[in-house]
């Protein structure tokens, strides 16, 4: 979520900051990274249950999404909004 905040990538907003309280940026974790991408921490499966469009098996809260060499090419996909 910083990095997307930072350079400026639409439809991630991070209203929040990172502090996991807002699912401002959800987001849908291409089927072909969620292995790498990790498990849900706790208490994000609830906070996706907030999100304005419905989560998914493959939802993330970005913020949430530590990245690393491994995860050079993540590929995301963003729901029509986050509001």
């Amino acid at each position: 979520m910083h990095v997307a905040v930072a350079n400026g990538v639409e439809g991630i907003i991070g209203e929040c900051g990172g502090s996991m309280m807002c699912a401002t940026c959800h987001c849908f974790v291409d089927s072909e990274w969620i292995a790498r991408a990790g498990s849900r921490k706790d208490g994000e499966t609830d906070m996706l249950e907030c999100a304005a469009v419905a989560p998914r098996s493959t939802s993330r809260l970005s913020c949430q999404v530590r990245l690393n060499e491994e995860m050079d090419g993540l590929i995301v996909h963003l729901p029509e909004m986050q509001i």
